[in-house]
């Protein structure tokens, strides 16, 4: 089968699954959840404004002794295709079952998300009405959209305080400036302090291998010289993925200084920005290194991190994305295949074209963005507080983030947990360190003191004997701190953004795939091609729509 019957076949898939999406938006006419949640907006005893079910007038009821009958508690988590890791039933959700379910007669059941298409996972599981009692996502404008669908309940903001001292100390300041839409209360949050593990890393034997250093890549330039020198010494190519889902390909391609109003209007993480200057710089430069050998090429094809990883893995590629971690295991499985393996952390200005800056996403103020489901009752709307309380016990969060001492972990002077990475016990924990359980909390791990939550992130972002690699990687993202800018955040529901996101999604990774795999005298004709199609298939009402909140200042 050939390339293009390939990625069209892959493009009906993608088409078929924004038609799923599309049929997930007709409102909230039926409840199969629980006897007592809402049929279409929430109840008036689910409101912010009258007291919940089973309390006193003006007050709670009191679940410390455990609910009088069962709570399933239904609890979204990542599915992240963890080699011999099931999501669902391990050492720590059992312990969690354990610890809080049977203390307060919950049944804990995680529901699977694949990260890697969890949009569609939502609206599915939303549409059968087996959603869990959070709803969550990284970004705000896809949390928007999951609000402008009339599926999360309004908050009531002394009950999270009620069953949650803790989690609402610690979060109450930022759920307060954050939370509301259209003066609704609506979102509550992890934190999340000013750290990422996000990088990529390149196969430093390599680059030595044709003359370079890892140092040299000081522009966009450079690193397309040392693909071009990878391309004749037979060694390989640049990794590459099909763009999908997250959008923030073209910051790096950015004027500098940026223009507020220029950001808010064209940045969106759920939605491309393909008409752009920044856009066209990317495309062009991608477009010019497929034409010359010089990366993946079917990149298109590789669109779960499985098949990224396994390019990699297998020597045929020498750069690969990768939250890192003491647990990461892309290191190991790349040594079976070639034991001469190094590795390095690609500067972020490799990726940066002379004349620009390593700009990049600055996330905002906290990680997860969550909602409750519309169709939970008020015991398990109870049972998320009183949940997120549990987590937020430091002892709690200190066991799910680092596991049993003296088997997973020892305590070194100063406190800080040292993994064992030769683990592989029942408790041993998942690739990222279990975090997409404890990352309803809080995003990254923190101790008391700062200098201490530094030396830890080196620990447990570095695999035994790479411990350059945490402290490259720290060191970069320190470096570039003044190039990140996050995106506007609107304090109204664009519905535009809503109504036309997943059948944008689609349209870009078939418009953006063409315009890349054009030849190269055919890009301007192609990209031009591809503007005005995306522009007329609603991502001028998007702008239109964006503009007209951007004159009424609603945005930040």
């Amino acid at each position: 089968m050939s390339r293009r019957k390939v990625f069209t076949s892959l493009l009906m898939t993608l088409v078929m699954g924004a038609t799923l999406l599309a049929g997930c938006s007709d409102g909230n006419n039926s409840n199969s959840k629980g006897t007592n949640g809402a049929t279409n907006a929430p109840s008036a005893t689910n409101s912010a404004t009258n007291a919940p079910e089973g309390g006193a007038e003006g007050g709670f009821a009191d679940y410390s002794k455990g609910f009088p009958e069962k709570v399933n508690l239904e609890i979204p988590v990542y599915e992240r295709a963890f080699e011999g890791w099931n999501v669902t039933d391990n050492y720590y959700t059992r312990w969690i079952q354990k610890e809080f379910g049977d203390k307060y007669n919950v049944n804990v059941k995680f529901i699977p998300i694949t990260r890697s298409s969890e949009v569609t996972d939502f609206e599915q599981l939303l549409a059968s009405h087996k959603a869990p009692d959070i709803l969550f996502h990284y970004d705000m404008p896809q949390a928007l959209a999951y609000y402008s669908e009339d599926v999360m309940q309004t908050l009531n903001y002394e009950e999270i305080a009620n069953y949650a001292p803790t989690y609402w100390k610690n979060m109450s300041g930022t759920i307060e400036q954050y939370g509301k839409v259209d003066g609704k209360n609506v979102f509550f949050f992890a934190a999340r302090p000013s750290a990422d593990n996000y990088t990529t890393l390149i196969r430093k034997d390599w680059v030595e291998k044709v003359g370079m250093k890892v140092e040299d890549l000081t522009s966009l330039e450079k690193y397309n010289e040392m693909l071009t020198k990878w391309k004749e010494a037979g060694l390989g190519a640049g990794g590459g993925s099909l763009l999908q889902n997250n959008y923030n390909y073209s910051y790096a391609f950015r004027d500098w200084p940026i223009d507020v109003k220029e950001r808010a209007l064209y940045s969106d993480l759920g939605v491309a920005d393909l008409t752009t200057p920044a856009s066209e710089r990317y495309l062009r430069n991608l477009n010019y290194q497929y034409n010359n050998g010089l990366i993946d090429k079917e990149f298109y094809l590789r669109n779960d991190d499985g098949k990224i990883k396994a390019e990699f893995v297998a020597g045929k590629t020498g750069t690969y994305g990768v939250y890192l971690a003491s647990n990461t295991d892309v290191i190991d499985a790349t040594l079976k295949n070639n034991p001469d393996a190094q590795f390095a952390v690609l500067p972020p200005t490799a990726g940066t074209p002379e004349g620009y800056k390593p700009q990049g996403r600055a996330y905002w103020p906290f990680g997860f963005i969550m909602g409750i489901n519309y169709e939970s009752t008020e015991m398990e709307r109870a049972a998320v507080w009183m949940y997120l309380e549990w987590m937020s016990q430091p002892e709690n969060l200190f066991f799910l983030q680092n596991g049993v001492e003296g088997q997973n972990y020892t305590l070194d002077g100063e406190g800080i947990a040292v993994k064992n990475a030769d683990f592989k016990g029942e408790s041993v924990l998942s690739q990222n360190n279990n975090k997409d359980y404890w990352a309803l909390v809080i995003e990254v791990p923190q101790y008391a003191d700062p200098a201490v939550t530094r030396k830890a992130y080196l620990r447990n972002w570095a695999p035994a004997g790479y411990e350059y690699l945490a402290e490259d990687l720290l060191k970069y993202y320190e470096q570039t701190a003044e190039y990140r800018t996050p995106d506007a955040m609107f304090g109204v529901v664009l519905e535009k953004v809503s109504e036309y996101k997943a059948d944008l999604n689609s349209l870009f990774q078939e418009l953006y795939v063409k315009v890349v795999l054009s030849p190269t005298d055919q890009f301007d004709a192609t990209y031009e091609a591809a503007k005005k199609t995306y522009l007329e298939s609603g991502y001028q009402e998007i702008l239109d729509e964006k503009q007209a909140a951007i004159d009424a200042g609603k945005f930040n």
